[in-house]
């Protein structure tokens, strides 16, 4: 084996590794709640040393960020997946599926990122997530001058629609993390499907009445 193939074969072993590292941070956090998470919990769940770990990453700041990254880069995909002909109701329901079909995952995201924030933890990671974002963001917003255009959503500022939107998702994951009310929902599976379908005809023409 030459030189080059050993350094290519090592750097993807560093990359599959890194990732295993991530796989079991996330799977341990939404388990145990990240501040009951320690560097050697998540060395041992990957079957490694902790020194290994910090090979990878200097910080669980580190950590959280790189995960938040990830799941700021799988809505883009959602976004990427489906195309621009296609029927941007059909868009809607995605994003409203992923934003609450895991609301333990949302939960935890929206957790990191105020403890980032309040850290001032790497800054270069935070940018380039908010680069992230803001491309999400512009998506949106092309989504939904675009149902404006075509007269299906009301003709307001996008930022309502968008912040609705949030607003929704924030508060259905909040609502199907509570034990009070996963006690009342029997069927939840259907109460997913009823508040996504509530998601994408929120803010629909007419629904405001006459102004």
């Amino acid at each position: 084996m030459g030189d080059l193939e050993k350094a290519t074969r090592k750097a993807q072993e560093f990359r599959q590794r890194e990732r295993e590292i991530l796989d079991a941070a996330l799977a341990l956090f939404l388990e145990e709640g990240e501040d009951r998470v320690t560097v050697e919990m998540i060395a041992d769940r990957v079957g490694i040393g902790k020194g290994t770990i910090y090979k990878h990453f200097e910080t669980k700041n580190e950590i959280y960020l790189l995960l938040m990254l990830r799941y700021e880069e799988d809505l883009a995909g959602v976004f990427q997946k489906i195309s621009d002909v296609d029927n941007k109701e059909t868009l809607a329901r995605e994003y409203f599926r992923f934003r609450i079909s895991d609301p333990k995952r949302y939960q935890l995201f929206d957790r990191l990122e105020n403890k980032v924030i309040k850290d001032h933890a790497l800054p270069e990671l935070v940018e380039k997530l908010h680069s992230i974002r803001k491309a999400n963001f512009a998506r949106l917003t092309e989504i939904v001058k675009a149902r404006m255009e075509e007269g299906s959503l009301e003709e307001v500022p996008a930022i309502y629609h968008i912040c609705s939107a949030w607003a929704l998702a924030h508060g259905a994951a909040a609502l199907m993390e509570s034990p009070f009310y996963q006690k009342l929902i029997d069927d939840k599976d259907d109460f997913l499907d009823f508040l996504i379908e509530i998601g994408i005809r929120m803010g629909n023409k007419g629904q405001r009445g006459p102004r």
